[in-house]
């Protein structure tokens, strides 16, 4: 099944014979190659037609969601979310018309519209034109809106240049987001980003400040001279959240000199070997 044959399956599941009607209504309008009124008109509909009560799935609807298109994680979404991205969908029209339609509805959106759009970045078609969309949700300082593009996304993985990308992983950590929901973290990890989140520790550090232990996450496979002087400091004075972390992040850099600074710390040592945590056991509460 398509995505858009999924969401209207997992909408029909929950909602009412006549709302299911109108749903179906308008994708069959929409599906005709709709003037620009009657689909801003039908989207602007969604919540008084549908409700904001949550999408409920199953772990069978994730599997079909994963297999219809590679990593779409669309747990926690609304079913007006997944109305609105459906209705987008569903509508028949050129990818030049289709991104002329989505700026029209973010332009004018309010905060829970921001975030249905911004979820159904993987769904679009023409994925490298949404780009600077994606980056304009990265710059929100919505935590919602960001969120929506940051966390359990598989766009900006794919599509975010190495800059943006960055960007948004320091941003998490500002404006207080985990990093743990952000897809691809690891692979996407490099050594810009490295000094760029050693720099913001010292700006923590230096104002006495906590540094959020996920940080360290995208630093030891990078990690040069001065970020395992960090990672030394974390171990020899954090709390015991940042000292696995550390441990962890030592254990992923293939530097010998990190091997060295973890052996040191036997314990810790031991304990990463025998995986006895990992990076869910130090996330920090947003």
């Amino acid at each position: 099944m398509t995505p858009a044959e999924l969401l209207k399956s997992w909408l029909h599941h929950q909602l009412s014979p006549p709302t299911s009607k109108w749903v179906e209504d308008q994708c069959e309008l929409l599906a005709g190659g709709p003037r620009d009124r009657e689909l801003y008109l039908a989207v602007s509909l969604v919540s008084r037609k549908l409700g904001k009560d949550d999408l409920r799935l199953d772990p069978q609807d994730l599997e079909h969601a994963e297999e219809a298109r590679a990593h779409w994680d669309p747990r926690g979404w609304s079913i007006d979310q997944a109305g609105r991205i459906l209705l987008l969908l569903s509508a028949k029209a050129t990818n030049e018309k289709f991104c002329s339609w989505l700026d029209q509805l973010c332009q004018t959106a309010d905060v829970g519209e921001l975030v249905a759009f911004y979820r159904g970045l993987p769904l679009y078609p023409d994925p490298p034109a949404h780009r600077l969309r994606a980056a304009e949700g990265v710059r929100s300082n919505m935590k919602a809106v960001f969120e929506a593009v940051a966390h359990r996304n598989p766009y900006p993985k794919e599509q975010l240049p190495e800059g943006a990308w960055n960007q948004m992983v320091l941003k998490a950590l500002f404006v207080g987001s985990t990093l743990h929901p952000i897809q691809g973290l690891d692979e996407r990890s490099n050594p810009t980003l490295m000094r760029m989140l050693c720099d913001y520790a010292h700006e923590r550090w230096a104002a006495t400040r906590p540094v959020s232990p996920e940080l360290w996450r995208c630093v030891g496979r990078h990690a040069d001279a001065g970020a395992l002087a960090d990672l030394q400091r974390v171990l020899d004075t954090g709390t015991l959240p940042e000292r696995q972390a550390a441990a962890l992040a030592l254990a992923d850099c293939p530097n010998p000199e990190a091997r060295k600074i973890l052996a040191r710390n036997a314990e810790l040592e031991r304990a990463v070997a025998s995986r006895a945590f990992d990076w869910a056991d130090v996330v920090q509460p947003s």
